[in-house]
């Protein structure tokens, strides 16, 4: 299955959490960046508030494009650790890396104002991203929404690994998938566009009417 765009993504996930709309004290969460566009035509379609999970990826130290695992802006970590090991990398150097790219999260997040996480307590939270690959920052992103007690969360994305997909599944109480492809090489060949998302792009999605 190829998708259009994230709009398509979006559109087509809609479609299968329709039960969701105008849920009360329901909350659409995207997964920065991309998951923040699929979000926001979810959020749209089925008439729910729109926000961002807070999480990002951990990548290595001196190869931050290889994700060791990710970070969420408080406390959690979730680590890949027969990757780190192989890479040789000591419990230091891990939390080196996670306190820095915790800090920089809490920057990026800083900048669209106070409130745009909406994680809280007795909420229903649908998290979205745009795919996923690894499975790491989707994990981070779950465990968030559970230690600040998220009442149910999903977890809708428009494609993933088939074996990623078995074991997220597992974490949530409601899972969405529209392909697990074989072989599955990255996210982007499944899009027939993959533009880079933006600051002003996010800013402008998270302003109410705009989504």
């Amino acid at each position: 299955m190829i998708f259009r765009d994230r709009v398509d993504a979006g559109e087509r996930l809609a479609e299968r959490l329709r039960h969701h709309a105008h849920a009360a004290d329901t909350v659409v969460l995207g997964i920065p960046r991309g998951g923040i566009v699929v979000g926001a035509v979810i959020a749209r379609e089925l008439g729910l508030p729109l926000g961002i999970c807070p999480v990002r990826k951990l990548g290595a130290p001196g190869n931050p494009e290889l994700a060791i695992g990710a970070v969420d802006d408080e406390s959690g970590v979730v680590v890949d650790h027969n990757l780190s090991r192989r890479l040789g990398l000591s419990e230091e150097e891990l939390q080196a890396e996670a306190d820095g790219t915790r800090a920089e999260l809490r920057l990026w997040v800083g900048k669209f104002g106070q409130g745009v996480a909406r994680l809280e307590p007795d909420r229903q939270v649908i998290l979205t991203d745009d795919g996923i690959a690894t499975g790491l920052t989707a994990q981070a992103a779950v465990e968030a929404a559970r230690r600040r007690g998220a009442r149910r969360v999903t977890l809708a994305v428009p494609v993933a690994p088939k074996d990623t997909a078995d074991w997220l599944s597992r974490l949530v109480d409601e899972w969405v998938c529209l392909a697990t492809p074989e072989p599955f090489y990255a996210v982007g060949n499944f899009f027939e566009h993959w533009p880079q998302v933006g600051d002003d792009e996010v800013r402008s999605l998270l302003t109410p009417g705009n989504g």
